[in-house]
């Protein structure tokens, strides 16, 4: 028997549609039944490829007893944060809080009457283990809470809502200084330097960061230069990134980057491809970067691209051993058994690999081996076909006779269809605006640097499948299930998709051949749409009071418990962030100043925090970098494409219809130019004093 999440286009809640558990979701008649009746909301926010939502769903939601109580006793609300990223924001806050930290599953328990939270947690095993409670034991303890510690109930939430309240204000403005920019770039520096225990993460956006000290002269510069070649080689080499097939996983689950959370996220391999290119053009090459770029485009293509031509939003750490299988297990689809090595390749492959990977008897992960490269140098041609092997045991074929797999949309499908290799982990085939919009940068800049056709062309197709299909009624919408538009667009889609849109600008005066090569050199198609974007993501949700835009539009914001706006990076830039060096860029591409007064404005909401935890913001930082070095370079078709694969991170660039007599181009800074450059050298090196103008030491 099924409840209401039968009914739901989101992979995440459908998984939960056969649990005894009478879920709702998130909506008004949910919020008003809980009220009505005086139960506390039981509010679970995760997403499908969550390895231990996964786990909850099999034993906590899936148990009898547990249902029973918790129908009787709490509303149950189920919500898939890659919907609703404002009410996960919200409550996620509110968790780490209380307990110092968060994660999903997030679960957390709600008054009926104002939907403040009072408890929380993460995963709640059924019995007590881990250190943690048993579920039905912590239900049964809450409710008895709730009926009986009126006051204590009544002073918690105060304090709650109080903290959410201030965390939404913020303090008063600061200086946007170079002192302050010399703040962020050394914090987030350090947050990438130091090797600690425990879980390593991608954190593209203090990587990025970092990156832009390496443009600067000084101490600063050769540690951020080492911490980012370090970070680029650990992406590129270690575990995280499927030597076999390509695409990056999650995280893993040590300091080494041996073992993965085996995961893939669309939102990962976007910002790492970008910046594995920006490392490329920084100088910093290696063969692995190239090697991991397309083998993320080839994954890319073969697995995460609709027949439309946006890109699936995930697929799962897990995977059936068999059609039989009762649960899936992490990781299988990925790892390899010492005695399979020896029967796939011959002795001397073998023996090669070894040399290359870390392949032993033992294993690294429960007695399987999780490939992780010795050497950043290019592979051998017997390393490839030894790899390519692999690949076909994988997925039943060869790796040049597959252009597309087909995705296991549910865990049916992934038992039940004909798969010639091993059963492949459920693709949620959503599609999201920002995680969209970060995949296009990464291919925009990609073919910025490498002039590959294919990466224009799945960049190109996506955003325009999201131009064209993703406004109903004159408004944005964040989701497309089955070519339906759903779910209003939020801070992180309007700024994501702004961004990838002015890459694509940028990207269009990289001269390429063939049929795939970019329109017209004077296009302004990108930037026109980009500006179009814009003016509807000010309307409705920039914060006219406080300046900054709201996580949510104006109109939709009814049903949450505070309006926040989004300054704190995460697995994804923060929505702030990108939307001010997105304002700066439009007013060096416009000349309209007034993009510029709400990029320093925005800045000016946001210094307090970037003062007090420049660790927390990298992104506000990226954005101040661009408002206190922004520079414009107009010059002809060559000069640009010599210039244009260099790393210029705070440099736009336009085709100049009309320049000065035996001059190749104009450098302008601020409010104000330099003389005309007569020769490529020339205007390079006014380019790179113009973006080191605000200098650190």
């Amino acid at each position: 028997m099924t409840n209401r999440l039968a009914q739901s286009q989101s992979l995440y809640l459908y998984k939960h549609a056969e649990n005894p558990i009478d879920w709702w979701p998130w909506c008004d008649e949910a919020l008003a039944t809980a009220k009505t009746e005086n139960k506390p909301i039981f509010l679970s926010i995760g997403y499908s490829s969550c390895h231990w939502c996964t786990v909850m769903e099999g034993e906590a939601f899936s148990n009898e007893a547990i249902a029973q109580y918790m129908n009787t006793n709490f509303l149950p609300i189920k919500v898939d944060r890659e919907e609703r990223p404002d009410i996960d924001s919200i409550y996620m806050q509110a968790l780490q809080m209380m307990t110092g930290q968060g994660g999903w599953p997030l679960n957390i328990f709600l008054a009926p009457d104002d939907l403040v939270p009072f408890y929380g947690g993460t995963y709640f095993p059924v019995e007590p283990r881990y250190g943690r409670p048993g579920f039905l034991q912590l239900l049964q303890s809450i409710r008895h809470f709730y009926d009986g510690e009126k006051g204590k109930l009544q002073t918690f939430k105060e304090e709650i809502l109080g903290y959410l309240q201030q965390a939404a204000v913020l303090s008063g403005a600061q200086q946007l200084s170079d002192d302050l920019l010399q703040l962020g770039l050394a914090a987030n520096t350090r947050v990438i330097s130091n090797v600690t225990p425990g879980p390593s993460f991608p954190m593209i956006p203090y990587s990025g960061l970092a990156l832009r000290s390496t443009r600067f002269e000084g101490t600063a510069a050769d540690t951020a230069h080492q911490a980012c070649t370090q970070r680029g080689l650990d992406l590129a080499m270690g575990g995280i990134y499927d030597h076999v097939a390509g695409g990056f996983h999650r995280y893993t689950v040590d300091a080494t980057w041996t073992v993965p959370h085996f995961e893939k996220m669309l939102y990962d391999n976007g910002q790492i491809v970008e910046y594995l290119a920006d490392l490329w053009s920084a100088g910093i090459q290696k063969p692995a970067f190239t090697r991991a770029i397309a083998g993320t485009v080839q994954w890319l293509k073969r697995e995460m691209t609709s027949p439309q031509g946006f890109f699936y939003a995930a697929q799962d750490a897990d995977n059936f051993t068999s059609p039989t299988a009762a649960e899936p297990e992490e990781g299988e689809f990925y790892v390899w058994d010492y005695s399979q090595l020896e029967q796939l390749l011959t002795s001397g492959e073998l023996a090669e690999f070894q040399k290359e990977f870390t392949v032993t008897v033992e294993g690294n992960f429960e007695g399987h081996n999780v490939l992780q490269r010795r050497s950043w140098e290019q592979l051998s041609d017997s390393l490839e076909t030894a790899l390519a092997k692999l690949f076909e045991v994988r997925y039943g074929s060869s790796p040049d006779t597959i252009a597309t797999f087909p995705p296991a949309r549910n865990n049916q499908e992934a038992k039940t269809l004909n798969w010639s290799g091993r059963i492949p982990p459920v693709t949620d085939t959503k599609m999201i605006v920002a995680w969209n919009s970060l995949m296009i940068s990464g291919l925009a800049k990609a073919y910025t640097i490498f002039s590959e056709p294919e990466y224009w062309q799945l960049a190109t197709t996506a955003a325009n499948f999201i131009l064209e299909h993703q406004w109903v009624e004159e408004r944005f919408y964040r989701l497309n299930y089955n070519n339906q538009p759903a779910v209003l667009a939020q801070s992180e889609d309007y700024a994501l998709f702004i961004k990838a849109l002015l890459d694509l600008h940028q990207a269009t005066l990289r001269l390429g051949t063939g049929e795939t090569a970019p329109p017209v050199l004077t296009s302004n198609f990108w930037l026109e749409q980009a500006i179009k974007v814009q003016e509807e993501f000010d309307e409705f949700l920039w914060s006219v009071e406080l300046g900054g835009y709201y996580n949510s539009a104006s109109d939709r914001s009814d049903d949450l418990l505070v309006r926040e706006r989004s300054y704190i990076d995460n697995a994804t830039p923060s929505a702030n962030g990108v939307a001010i060096a997105n304002l700066v860029r439009l007013a060096l591409l416009t000349e309209n100043l007034q993009y510029l007064d709400r990029a320093e404005q925005a800045l000016q909401v946001f210094s307090s925090i970037m003062n007090q935890s420049p660790q927390a913001c990298p992104s506000l930082f990226t954005a101040l970098d661009w408002y206190r070095n922004s520079t414009l370079i107009s010059s002809t078709a060559d000069p640009i494409t010599t210039l244009i694969t260099q790393y210029l991170p705070t440099s736009v660039f336009t085709l100049a219809t009309k320049l000065p007599e035996d001059t190749v181009g104009l450098v302008c800074q601020a409010l104000n130019c330099k003389p005309p450059a007569r020769t490529t050298e020339q205007l390079l090196a006014q380019v790179k004093k113009s973006q080191t103008r605000a200098s650190i030491s």
